[in-house]
Parts: structure tokens; sequence; C-alpha cells
């Protein structure tokens, strides 16, 4: 009997494309020469150029010289050394939950699948089904819960367009009516896509509710440094919560602050009240890790566990990330004063106020349009800016582009 000419896979239909790789392939298809990428979330230097830290460079160089190095599986959970490092880099060297053994850490696939093992160990063996993102968040954070079988997704206010700020008596009042015991995921610092990071004060507000709700935190922390330049002030918010005794997980990733994108390098943690269970959900996520991809990459985990665990080397890293974090407030400053000097309409105080990689313009979907198809320059949707593609060689240009779309478009900020 002939096969049928037909496949199987007849009816399969071709899935959307992901919004911001598929603004990054518009924009390595458009041969503009003034065309400019403010959409993905890379770092770039002042010449828009990808950024190699010196001192991962010069860890690499020593690591290819050690002959004692091999390409050997790695354990399920990942290199012990890099996921200790990552969690006293968040938690700090000090807490009480490391000593006390209540932090068990497995090494992950950079911040999504840190975040996607959360998913997946709460889907398992957590009671409530229902998870909570802000409104806005990183598109993925969706897709994630959605992934794993989350049915209920929901989002609590945060972002308030009025101000550019924070809406934390929305967000309050939503984390509280929302049901006892819900997930709810929180971002750690330089909030994505807003750049609005709440405050000291509203970050114990914020703890409250989760304390007399019951939640449970998944805490997202891919730009721990980005925020302020310096990591521990960044990571304030985890420090908090476990200082108060809070269960969480904690999802980082090392792609952005250590520019090791495609290492594919992250930690996901979790801090518990017993050290018990801190064993017990390090057997669980190797068994769910094992199914799925075996075991991660090597490469990545020993520059960040080289780095982490060498007094000198962490100096040099902390100043060159502290050289990131400058250059991206120069950017702000820039952009800020080059809108006000050219009259353009709005306010535009939150570019400078806004925290982080990204900056959530107010332009919206019309304007947008109006970059990218006349001006060729490429941003989301929800008018995201990665503030690392501004420099001082295009940021003339952004700017009357802009202001160009302000004025030329029916929809004002």
């Amino acid at each position: 009997m002939g096969s049928s000419e037909t496949s199987v896979f007849h009816d399969l239909a071709i899935a959307p494309l992901d919004a911001i790789f598929a603004l990054q392939r518009n924009f390595l298809e458009d041969s503009n020469p003034k065309k400019a990428n403010l959409g993905i979330g890379v770092y770039r230097d002042e010449n828009g150029k990808p950024y190699l830290l010196p001192v991962v460079t010069s860890v690499e160089k020593a690591m290819a010289e050690d002959k004692t190095l091999t390409h050997d599986y790695l354990p399920i959970t990942g290199l012990k050394d890099a996921c200790d490092a990552a969690t006293r880099l968040a938690l700090g060297n000090e807490s009480t939950a490391i000593t006390q053994n209540r932090v068990s850490a497995v090494q992950s696939l950079s911040g999504t699948g840190a975040i996607s093992l959360a998913a997946m160990f709460l889907k398992k063996f957590y009671p409530s089904k229902t998870a909570y993102v802000s409104s806005p968040t990183w598109g993925n954070h969706n897709k994630i819960f959605a992934q794993v079988g989350y049915e209920d997704i929901r989002s609590y206010r945060y972002f308030n367009p009025k101000n550019n700020g924070l809406d934390i008596e929305g967000m309050i009042e939503d984390l509280r009516n929302a049901p006892n015991g819900s997930v709810i995921v929180l971002h750690a610092c330089a909030h994505n896509p807003t750049g609005v990071d709440p405050s000291k004060d509203e970050w114990q507000q914020i703890a409250n509710v989760i304390q007399e709700k019951n939640h449970f935190t998944i805490f997202d922390m891919a730009y721990q440094g980005f925020a302020t330049g310096d990591p521990d002030t960044d990571a304030r918010a985890v420090r908090y919560f476990a200082e108060r005794g809070l269960e969480f997980l904690c999802g980082q990733s090392f792609a952005k602050i250590f520019g090791l994108y495609n290492e594919r390098i992250g930690n996901l943690f979790l801090v518990c009240k017993e050290s018990s269970v801190a064993a017990a959900f390090q057997s669980q996520m190797a068994a769910i890790i094992r199914p799925m991809y075996s075991n991660p990459p090597n490469h990545g985990a020993r520059i960040v566990a080289t780095i982490l665990n060498n007094p000198a080397l962490t100096a040099e890293w902390r100043d060159q990330l502290k050289g990131m974090s400058d250059r991206i407030q120069r950017s702000r400053k820039l952009l800020y004063e080059k809108l006000k000097a050219l009259g353009t309409p709005g306010d535009w105080q939150h570019i400078i106020t806004q925290n982080g990689m990204f900056t959530f313009t107010g332009l919206n979907p019309k304007q947008v349009d109006h970059l990218i198809r006349k001006f060729h320059i490429y941003l989301l949707k929800n008018g995201r800016i990665n503030m690392c593609g501004i420099n001082p060689a295009n940021c003339d240009y952004i700017v009357e582009a802009i202001h160009d779309a302000v004025t030329c478009c029916d929809a004002s900020l």
C-alpha cells in the first residue's frame, strides 16, 4: 500500500513570531544606514557594538589554557560553585537563610529557564494554580505559565500611565483581592518593560500584603546591578523578603550583567523555612530537569563561578557592571535633554526617573509604527525602548524622529 501524499501534520498552523525576535529580524533585514535598534534587550556600548566584559574575556582565556578542564557532563542540577556564588550574590554573604541551610539552588538555562523551572515546580507541588503577573510585564511570563499548564493567569496593576510611574495603590489592592496563596511574580529590580521600581517603603507595603494573604512569590531578577550600578542595592527586595522569613523562589540571569547572552547561564533558588525542604527541593528539581534537558551547559557557569568566587575578579566585574549602568544613565540624560531642547510635546521626566535597561516612553502604537516605517527606528508596540540602543552618534536622529511622531500622529502622550 502506497503512503498518503498528505502529511499527518497537514493542518499544522504557523505559529506567530515572537514580537521581539520578529522586530530584530526586520531590523537586520533593513538596509537603511540610519536605522536604530531600540527593541531587543541587549547591552550595547556607545558605538552601538556588543560589549565583551574584559573580566569575562580574561577568564575565558585562562580557561582555554587550562588543560584540566574537560567537556564532561555537569550534575543534573548544574555547577554547584556557580549556584552557590549566584545565590550569595542575590542574598548577600551574611544571609541567615544560607547559613541555616534554608536555601537550595539549581543551575538554569538563563533567566527564562529559571522562571520556567519555578513555574513547573509550583504547578506540580504548590496548591494554588492562580498566578499573577504585573501589568505590563515581560512578554514571556504569561507564555511560561501557560506552557506549564496554568489556566488561571491574571495581572495586577503596576504601571500608572498618568505619571509614567508605579501604581502602588492599584497594585496593593489587586494583591489584597487575589485569592489567598496565589503565585505572585515580582520583578526584583529594573522592571521590564517599564523601568519603574518600588521604593523601599513600597516594597514594605508589598511584602506586608504578600504575608497577610499568604501568597507565594517568584522573583525575576535578570538585571541585578543595572538599576543602580550596585548589585547589593538592586537585591534589596529579595534580601528584605528573606529577612522577613518569607518563602519564595528567585530566578537569576547572567545574560545581561555578565554579557553571556548565548551561554544561557542562570540560577534558580528557593528560600524556605526548613532545611529539610531545601534538600527535597534539590531532588525534585533534578527529577524535573533530567527528562527535559538532562543537565545544563558548563562554559558560562564556569565563567560566573570563577569570577564570583575570586574577590579580585569580583571587584573587576563590579567595576565594569557599574560602567555599563553609568552608560545607561548617560543615555537617559542625553535623550531627555535633547527632547526638552527640541520642545517635543509631553513630559519626558520619566526617562530619567525610570531605571535599568528599559524605558516605557509613553509612545502609542500609532507613533511607534510611524517611527518604524518612516525613520527605521525599531521599538516595541507598547513604546518600550532599550536605552542601550541610544548613543551620542544617533541620539539627534532618534530625538527628531520622536518629535516628528509625537507632533504628526493625532494621539498625544
